[in-house]
């Protein structure tokens, strides 16, 4: 099936085009839970697993997608490492589309060794088998085709996809993307390409195997951008934490309220952070995580038209 419409579908089945970040921090694990394992790296990416998991449990159902923000399971080395591909084989198993941030390029065959490795099957002997399993994956396109055109083919083969850096959420993002060459921000020339990469590879939903990231703190140029490319899907951070809202992230959405996914990590998967769910859940952290999933839904359904998936 093609990755754009399960996308859609999944999106549909949920009702609500959020995206769950699992980005765990040792230091912001739930109290208690880092002493359960041994006081190594191997105990430590052990909890990062059993975290990650246990969100799962509390999202499997009532949203589509999660996206794995891979570097905080990286800084733990191998057994870092294995906790990700661990964690995201359960969100497989749980019906889930899977997002793997990692934000891979390069050009010719290591580019085409890294689309192999998370979007497709790699030969081990006189088979091909699935190394990642990953849905789709983050990309930098900073290298230009050469360093897309092997995940476009991968995708197109395996019913993966990919999201591109365009416009994306941080403070810095203006240092480069908003440089004008020949009457254009550079931002803009990106997102010509991401169209062009994904003409010939749409579904039957209308949107491509290539996807765009485009944050929702930049409100008007997510408006433009959707408007130059309508048959793009957008993976949507800076939700929540970074200081964007529903209202912000509204411009991401077609008009039957789909095109986007909206992806928030702190605020979700650390909510009983938050004073005011800690008063409340006390030890019970699964219930402040089910809470601010509900407030998010809520906010996306009211200030967005992704509220007519609900109906």
């Amino acid at each position: 099936m093609h990755f754009a419409d399960r996308l859609v579908a999944a999106v549909r089945r949920a009702g609500n085009a959020v995206c769950v970040g699992i980005d765990p921090r040792p230091e912001d694990l739930p109290a208690g839970m880092l002493e359960q394992f041994p006081g190594d790296r191997a105990g430590v990416a052990k909890a990062l697993e059993t975290f990650g998991k246990e969100v799962l449990q509390v999202v499997a159902g009532r949203v589509g997608v999660v996206k794995f923000q891979s570097a905080f399971y990286e800084a733990y080395g191998p057994e870092g490492v294995a906790a990700l591909h661990a964690t995201m084989a359960d969100a497989t198993s749980r019906g889930l589309v899977v997002i793997f941030d990692g934000k891979r390029n390069d050009i010719g065959s290591t580019a085409e060794a890294y689309a192999r490795a998370y979007l497709g099957k790699v030969p081990v002997g006189e088979q091909f088998e699935p190394a990642w399993g990953a849905d789709s994956i983050t990309v930098n396109a900073y290298l230009g085709s050469d360093g897309i055109t092997p995940f476009v083919k991968v995708a197109a083969r395996e019913g993966k996809g990919f999201f591109a850096l365009v416009r994306t959420s941080n403070a810095s993002a203006r240092e480069f993307q908003d440089l004008v060459c020949d009457g254009k921000p550079l931002y803009r020339y990106v997102a010509e390409r991401v169209v062009a990469w994904g003409n010939a590879h749409k579904g039957e939903c209308g949107y491509s195997l290539a996807g765009a990231v485009v944050g929702a703190t930049y409100p008007a140029e997510l408006g433009e951008l959707r408007a130059l490319m309508p048959g793009t899907i957008f993976l949507v951070p800076g939700y929540g934490a970074q200081g964007g809202s529903g209202a912000d992230a509204a411009p991401a959405f077609d008009d039957a309220g789909l095109g986007a996914i909206v992806n928030n990590s702190r605020g979700l998967i650390f909510a009983y952070s938050n004073v005011a769910y800690r008063e409340k859940f006390k030890a019970n952290w699964q219930g402040a995580v089910d809470a601010a999933l509900t407030e998010m839904i809520d906010d996306l359904a009211a200030n967005t038209s992704c509220g007519k998936l609900r109906s």
